[in-house]
């Protein structure tokens, strides 16, 4: 496993780590999902992503029973919040930073968060009482940085222009080969003040595998055919996408990559992304992902790949 440091932060976050949405303590079944993390672990993934909606508080849950008798020291632990945990329950608001965090905080079975993320733009807080908060739960010792999961570009820089607030120092976007719009204005902003990218979905739910053959149903194990699980995926299962995702196959093969892999060595070739968030329901999946780290690409695949996916991509 490889490590970057994140953003102005003094973490060092392997370059895959470990997502909890869709799965954990919701989709995949109790037993596989601890031999994940385990797996996880032993692979020399530190950084575990979560958030206090996922299965509103049973992602947590399961992560903090899970991670019992781990060594603190041993990983890196970054949670969220925003979305509705109650019909009153949600938001940016001094009053929910400090409920939601504890809440978290007992769902984890620990004293602080490495990493708490803002999990989407409030709209009806002003920005000054959110980071405010933020601020002074750093102080307080229950988090040691912030972050932010898809902001839009203003309000990223309205933040780093308030005064004695801390700044964040990590941007969860969605990136992947065919979801680029992070490289427009997020990417070249974050890059200038000391932000780094933790990405989700850098395999588009999964298409980016290769499993989902063009015309044909999907695998009975796959994301895409579980209720739990599916998220996002139906924008990604349209016959040219996956036309298109099938034609990347030989470039992987000339690689000597698997297509997850390729995909993921892709990630990393921006220097600004820390980490590349991946959910797994086998430990073998997560074995197959790590090993992405290790790969050094001829950019000139990726530039064929790009030209491949062009007519498909979500592009800035």
């Amino acid at each position: 496993m490889k490590y970057r440091q994140l953003g102005a932060s003094d973490l060092n976050v392997s370059v895959i780590s470990l997502g909890s949405w869709l799965t954990y303590g919701v989709g995949v079944e109790r037993d596989r999902a601890a031999a994940c993390v385990k797996r996880a672990l032993e692979l020399g993934i530190n950084l575990i992503d979560t958030a206090n909606v996922y299965g509103r508080g049973a992602a947590e849950t399961f992560l903090g029973e899970t991670l019992q008798g781990v060594p603190r020291k041993n990983y890196i632990l970054a949670t969220k919040l925003f979305g509705p945990m109650s019909d009153t329950d949600r938001g940016l608001s001094r009053p929910q930073v400090i409920k939601q965090l504890d809440a978290s905080l007992t769902r984890l079975r620990t004293d602080y968060v490495d990493l708490y993320q803002c999990h989407r733009y409030d709209v009806d807080t002003p920005l000054e009482e959110t980071l405010q908060a933020l601020t002074e739960v750093v102080k307080q010792g229950k988090v040691r940085y912030i972050g932010f999961s898809e902001w839009p570009p203003q309000r990223i820089a309205d933040a780093f222009a308030l005064p004695n607030v801390e700044r964040f120092v990590s941007s969860q976007p969605e990136y992947s080969m065919l979801w680029r719009r992070p490289e427009k204005k997020v990417i070249p902003f974050c890059r200038e003040h000391g932000v780094s990218q933790i990405v989700w979905s850098p395999l588009a739910q999964g298409v980016l595998t290769g499993k989902y053959a063009p015309g044909a149903k999907p695998p009975p194990d796959s994301r895409a055919s579980s209720d739990a699980m599916n998220g996002f995926i139906g924008n990604w299962l349209k016959l040219e996408v996956l036309e298109a995702v099938e034609k990347l196959k030989p470039l992987a093969k000339q690689a000597g990559a698997t297509m997850s892999q390729f995909a993921l060595a892709w990630i990393l070739r921006e220097s600004n992304v820390a980490s590349a968030i991946v959910g797994a329901s086998r430990p073998e999946q997560l074995e197959e992902n790590a090993k992405a780290a290790d790969f050094e690409i001829d950019p000139a695949l990726f530039a064929q790949a790009d030209e491949i996916l062009r007519p498909v991509q979500r592009s800035p």
